[in-house]
């Protein structure tokens, strides 16, 4: 953890959070949260194109990248207080908080347990509730991997995370995220599968009371377009934004258009 880019943070349970605070030009404070198995360099392209709008604040999840990886079980709310501990560090009373994927369930929980914290919410590729079978799918993968390796699902993920466009014309990117990808440990990467099995948010989305995003590609198979409309439908006032012919891992496919998305909950924000 000896990165000069990179600060840790000790949350309330003495876990050590890797993060990055890139400073911008003061109108607004955005708190990023990655997909599962990757880690704060997700969001770089994201960052990029915010071309200093506002403050960012990226890190590793505890169980990912440089943060600690302590034992399960994980929980989404484990990962919310996480955030909110992290944000006491930063000195941040609020921000808008948006997440991708697993960081978007663990935005919800966020917004569910912090609704003051929130002054608007981003939720990219992403669900409140993986549905029925959930816990039972999740748990094939974390034993797939438990049994085989992370390299055993590199297939699988891949050609979930990018359109088949983008992952002949960017194989520098792929490579990069497979890169984090495997080097992911295989206990807490069981116990984050487990948690997203278990995550069900479904009920506070009713009580949100902040500016909020749904997006999602048409192309998106891990959390599609019907679960984004689901949670827009349910949150108050909530925009839907569907995204021609990108799947997953939009804040890399279409990272402009992420961060434009971003800008206008900024906006929104100082309005609301």
């Amino acid at each position: 953890m000896n990165d000069p880019l990179n600060s840790t943070a000790t949350t309330r349970d003495g876990t050590r959070i890797s993060y990055r605070l890139v400073k911008g030009s003061g109108q607004g404070r955005i708190a990023l949260v990655h997909s599962l198995a990757m880690d704060k360099t997700f969001w770089e392209p994201t960052v990029a194109a915010l071309d200093g709008f506002a403050d960012a604040l990226i890190y590793d999840c505890r169980g990912h990248g440089a943060s600690d990886k302590p034992a399960g079980p994980y929980s989404v709310e484990l990962f919310a207080d996480d955030l909110a501990d992290l944000m006491d560090h930063a000195g941040w009373s609020s921000a808008v908080v948006a997440g991708a994927s697993m960081g978007g369930c663990v935005a919800l929980a966020f917004a569910a347990g912090y609704p003051q914290r929130v002054d608007a919410l981003g939720l990219f590729d992403t669900t409140a509730w993986y549905g029925e079978d959930a816990p039972k799918a999740w748990a094939k993968r974390a034993d797939k991997a438990l049994a085989e390796g992370m390299a055993a699902l590199v297939g699988f993920q891949k050609t979930r995370w990018f359109s088949d466009s983008f992952r002949e014309a960017n194989p520098d990117i792929v490579e990069k995220a497979i890169a984090v990808f495997l080097k992911n440990e295989l206990p807490a990467y069981a116990a984050t599968c487990a948690m997203l099995g278990n995550a069900d948010i479904r009920a506070a989305l009713p009580k949100f009371s902040f500016p909020c995003r749904v997006a999602v590609g048409t192309e998106d198979y891990a959390t599609p377009p019907e679960m984004a409309r689901y949670m827009a439908d349910n949150i108050p006032g909530a925009s839907l934004f569907i995204m021609d012919g990108v799947r997953h891992f939009t804040p890399l496919e279409v990272p402009a258009t992420i961060a434009g998305h971003l800008k206008e909950l900024a906006k929104a924000a100082k309005t609301a």
